[in-house]
């Protein structure tokens, strides 16, 4: 198991520094000049004179493979450089605004997991029922509502006409309620659907017709052994998600106003705010390596058998 874990790490590195050099190559392939870019944020006509010296600050004047190796010592000891509108480190920013994103990623994933779990379970024991009926609906809506018109319409009905829930910002429960909710439906569309299909596929093995042959309850059976394994499809969803709900909520935070790392990424965006575009992007990257990394330790718990077969393994 230890050794499972260690693989595991080992091989986040390389593939992070791959993240790196894509990120940092596409930065460089860009038209823009980080330099002019610097000067554009700060609303000042730039001279060649000063472009050449910011250049030369910047680093931009050493060779590629010199810049890339400075990058990845810079991002080892969590400096990103200094934003362009600012000034400020930006991990300095990135820091102040992420506990709003995780705030908002952890709400929504907990929602997400409340309501997809039971009902994808309920939907899977008993086909053509009515749960199963009413989990292919929501998925199919969730799965077609763009997360944008389901927030507003939310503001809608709860914020303007039932004045429930403020319309955006941060502060108490209730400013949360609304994003979090946007941002979950999506995801129970999804982990209800792969819920359902495993716990009919697994409905299927042997297992559970030998189990029933020894006369375990139905209820041990299904809690014990269908949904144990059966929800392993769902946990591999909430990793490769957890990136997207951590630097992907952008469309949720521009609609409800929630200060979070998605408005901090459009206003780089378009002030070309070239190191927090960069410090975003590598962020995504790890967190979703993060994710990925975690639910593997998850299914390692859930099933065993992941690491006597990792040693397996040539």
């Amino acid at each position: 198991m230890v050794t499972f874990i260690i693989k595991r790490i080992i091989t986040i590195v390389p593939i992070y520094l791959i993240a790196i050099l894509i990120t940092f190559g596409m930065i460089h392939l860009s038209p823009v000049d980080p330099a002019e870019a610097y000067f554009t944020a700060a609303h000042v006509q730039a001279t060649d004179q000063l472009l050449e010296q910011k250049r030369q600050e910047l680093g931009l004047d050493q060779p590629f493979l010199l810049q890339y190796i400075d990058t990845v010592l810079n991002i080892s000891q969590f400096d990103f450089g200094t934003s362009y509108v600012t000034n400020k480190p930006v991990w300095d920013e990135i820091a102040t605004r992420m506990p709003a994103t995780i705030q908002l990623a952890l709400c929504s994933l907990l929602i997400a997991i409340i309501v997809s779990v039971p009902l994808g379970f309920l939907a899977g024991i008993k086909r053509n029922g009515v749960m199963d009926h009413a989990s292919r609906f929501l998925s199919f809506i969730g799965a077609s509502i763009p997360s944008f018109w389901l927030g507003y319409l939310l503001i809608f009905f709860f914020s303007v006409k039932l004045d429930l829930f403020p319309v955006e910002g941060t502060g108490t429960w209730k400013h949360l309620v609304l994003p979090s909710i946007t941002l979950a439906f999506p995801l129970i569309a999804l982990y209800t659907r792969l819920l359902r299909t495993s716990v009919m596929e697994n409905l299927q093995e042997t297992y559970v017709l030998f189990a029933r042959t020894r006369g375990i309850r139905e209820y041990s059976i299904m809690g014990k052994h269908v949904l144990r394994i059966a929800i392993s499809p769902m946990i591999t969803g909430l990793g490769m998600n957890l990136g997207h709900l951590l630097t992907g909520t952008i469309i949720v935070e521009a609609v409800f106003s929630w200060p979070g790392l998605g408005r901090f990424f459009i206003d780089a965006i378009f002030n070309r705010d070239v190191p927090v575009i960069q410090a975003y992007v590598l962020l995504a990257a790890g967190a979703f390596l993060l994710g990925n990394l975690i639910v593997d330790l998850i299914q390692l718990y859930i099933d065993p058998r992941i690491s006597r077969k990792g040693r397996q393994l040539p």
